[in-house]
């Protein structure tokens, strides 16, 4: 008999941990299914719908909705959907564009770590939408987003090295975001390292390498 109750509570154990699997959970992609657990209240079915409204992807696209449900997300703390939602307020999609908005919503996301908010946030602080122009908060995030292979960020950091925005002049260091940034493949990185092996900026002239 207790070999009969210590089957039968495997069995309980196996099936509490095979049913979500059963169930199906939510994916990128998988409209229906993430419908069903946004309505559920869960957050990361919440973002992922999101972006499918936002893409139009298993759905016909729909800003508004798509901001509805990153909102609810974010205000769960789920980081992709606050830096999703700073995106939707900064370009005015299925919202009124609000830069204030924007900042709030890269802020929680960029604290939490989240490398595109960071990026995001330091565009924000460099050219002062949505707050005072602060070229030292914006070498502040752009350097946590660069760190993180962000290549935005890394070609930004470049810039702000090149034109000494917010720290000392570095043509050095410029040249090291720039190529770290163009080994990602990021045009504009690519063309300033161009120009800086084209006028031999802090590497030998190379007309082959500016090419």
């Amino acid at each position: 008999m207790k070999r009969m109750y210590s089957v039968i509570t495997l069995l309980l154990i196996s099936m509490i941990y095979i049913s979500p699997i059963l169930a199906g959970e939510c994916k990128d992609g998988d409209f229906k299914v993430c419908q069903n657990e946004a309505r559920e209240g869960k957050a990361q079915a919440q973002y992922y719908l999101g972006d499918m409204y936002r893409r139009g992807q298993g759905t016909s696209q729909d800003y508004k909705k798509a901001v509805k449900w990153y909102k609810k997300a974010a205000q769960q703390g789920y980081a992709s959907a606050q830096g999703n939602l700073g995106i939707m307020y900064d370009d005015g999609l299925g919202v009124v564009q609000n830069d204030k908005q924007a900042v709030k919503w890269y802020s929680k996301a960029a604290n939490q770590g989240n490398a595109l908010a960071q990026s995001n946030l330091g565009v924000m602080y460099e050219h002062g939408l949505g707050v005072s122009q602060d070229y030292r908060q914006a070498v502040k995030w752009y350097e946590k987003a660069a760190n993180q292979d962000n290549a935005q960020a890394q070609y930004n950091l470049g810039v702000m090295h090149r034109d000494g925005l917010g720290v000392a002049q570095d043509n050095q260091q410029a040249l090291k975001w720039y190529n770290k940034s163009a080994n990602q493949g990021y045009a504009k990185a690519q063309y300033n390292l161009g120009v800086m092996y084209e006028h031999g900026v802090s590497v030998s002239q190379n007309y082959k390498q500016a090419l």
